[in-house]
């Protein structure tokens, strides 16, 4: 008998979500077939059996909050596998069961003993389920002639039109409604995933910690456009990647911190840590929400490794398979909003870091060449975001210049060590 408990996920998680069992009880595993999946803060973990076996008991279901080192399974193994395989009872029955709710076959419905105050439902496990993802409460759903409630009855509840109040209702009859909005208006209530409950509590934390300010300038992307016109085909002939803009940004970037590092620090109580070597990170638009891989050491990196490491990143991101040590330990972010259309934001900062760069929309637009003659050309917005604690107004701005100044000579790029 071996159990299957929660893994140890790096110092700054302790607990996850059980976001799906992909085994049921009495199932047969082998060695390093994935068991179930975890919702972590930050990425999504698959927890493998460590030996053949049977799965012998599920103690934490989906959508269960359970803390590192928890035991949530116990898998049989070897003989005691055997024994288990063949005394589990089949697992078609139940689902049967809540698929005909109104079968006479099934005496009682499987319910959660009712809890000290509470009025006893005799609902199954999936109905109760299903009713806390769609935020809706059992003693409003209708139940079949036995007084039972089924995920089925749940469903038939969720998909019903909401009832218009009636004129004169007593207020002691008004149930607590399911979902917020204006009577008889359409709508959903969803459950945050964790993820995005942490993004929401990190950029709110970042906003009140943090003396934000944010810093705007323009770049002219002639050169680099031109360059990559010209060099994209034999770029990607030689290094089997394309040439974007991330790398020039990302070397520009590397460049402009070396000449001002206390935007490449952090706050610790009353000192200043700064950082001497340049993690980079890039956010990635994930299914899940907002994720930050970290490119190590991107100053030693050349144009088409950082090119490749951006890439296999975010594919990760994507796929949701980041490595928390890919997420970990950046000293300053870019984010590319131009990749959605956006002409100018505010980024806000991803803590303990005290600077992050914006990117945006490439336009044209006309530009002053001298008194005489204006030109169109690409130009995008670019947004410093700071810590006002540290990052003096002059700095940030002088920052951003320099950005501005590398990016507009690419060439230069190359000089930067």
């Amino acid at each position: 008998m071996s159990e299957i408990t929660v893994p140890a996920m790096g110092e700054s998680i302790t607990e996850g979500t059980i976001y799906k069992w992909h085994v049921q009880e009495g199932d047969a595993v082998n060695q390093g077939d994935v068991l179930l999946e975890l919702e972590t803060d930050k990425v999504n973990l698959e927890i493998s059996a460590e030996e053949s076996g049977v799965v012998e008991k599920i103690l934490r279901k989906d959508g269960d909050t359970v803390q590192i080192g928890e035991v949530i399974g116990r898998l049989a193994a070897g003989g005691e596998a055997a024994a288990a395989a063949s005394s589990a009872p089949a697992k078609e029955e139940p689902k049967a069961e809540e698929k005909a709710p109104a079968a006479p076959a099934a005496p009682n419905a499987p319910a959660e003993p009712a809890k000290e105050g509470e009025t006893y439902l005799a609902a199954s496990p999936a109905a109760r389920k299903l009713a806390r993802e769609q935020g809706i409460d059992l003693e409003q759903v209708n139940r079949d002639p036995k007084g039972r409630i089924f995920q089925e009855n749940v469903k038939n509840h969720a998909e019903a039109p909401a009832p218009r109040p009636a004129a004169a209702a007593p207020a002691a009859q008004t149930a607590a409604p399911a979902v917020t909005g204006q009577p008889g208006k359409p709508a959903e209530r969803q459950r945050m995933s964790r993820r995005r409950a942490t993004i929401a509590k990190r950029l709110v934390e970042a906003q009140h910690t943090a003396a934000m300010l944010t810093t705007f300038n323009e770049v002219d992307m002639t050169a680099i456009m031109d360059i990559r016109k010209r060099r994209k085909d034999a770029f990607k002939d030689k290094h089997d990647i394309g040439l974007g803009f991330m790398s020039f940004f990302t070397k520009a970037v590397v460049g402009a911190l070396k000449q001002f590092p206390l935007l490449n620090a952090e706050i610790d109580g009353e000192d200043i840590i700064v950082k001497k070597y340049y993690d980079i990170g890039i956010a990635v638009a994930a299914k899940e929400g907002l994720v930050v891989p970290v490119v190590r050491d991107a100053d030693r990196l050349s144009f088409a490794a950082i090119e490749k490491e951006i890439a296999s990143l975010a594919s990760k991101a994507r796929s949701n398979t980041l490595a928390l040590s890919e997420l970990q330990g950046g000293t300053f972010t870019i984010t590319n909003g131009g990749t959605f259309g956006s002409l100018m934001s505010t980024p806000i900062l991803n803590s303990p870091q005290v600077g992050i760069l914006g990117m945006h929309k490439i336009q044209l637009r006309p530009v002053a060449i001298d008194e005489e003659r204006s030109e169109n050309r690409p130009m995008m917005y670019i947004a410093l975001s700071y810590d006002h604690r540290i990052v003096d107004g002059s700095d940030a701005v002088r920052f951003l210049v320099t950005v501005k100044q590398l990016l507009e000579d690419p060439e230069s790029l190359l000089l930067e060590g």
